[in-house]
């Protein structure tokens, strides 16, 4: 049985340090920011997203690109 993927949507996702806890654990909170066209290239993405990295007040520990597939049976 064969399975179709077609592509949703995409969104991307800031990890962001915002502090540490009381135990010196880094305190993490995300930032994310849905309308990516899947039909972007990462290149594009990354580089979306370091313009808006430069705009934070919290060092970015991770970039994310988060990919929505509707899957199917294909006939």
């Amino acid at each position: 049985m064969a399975v179709s993927a077609v592509p949703q949507g995409s969104r991307l996702s800031l990890i962001l340090q915002v502090g540490t806890d009381e135990t010196g654990n880094p305190v993490y909170r995300t930032r994310s920011y849905s309308g990516v066209k899947p039909q972007a290239t990462d290149q594009d993405v990354y580089d979306v997203a370091q313009m808006i990295v430069d705009l934070q007040q919290y060092p970015v520990a991770e970039i994310l690109r988060v990919n929505d597939v509707e899957l199917s049976e294909a006939f």
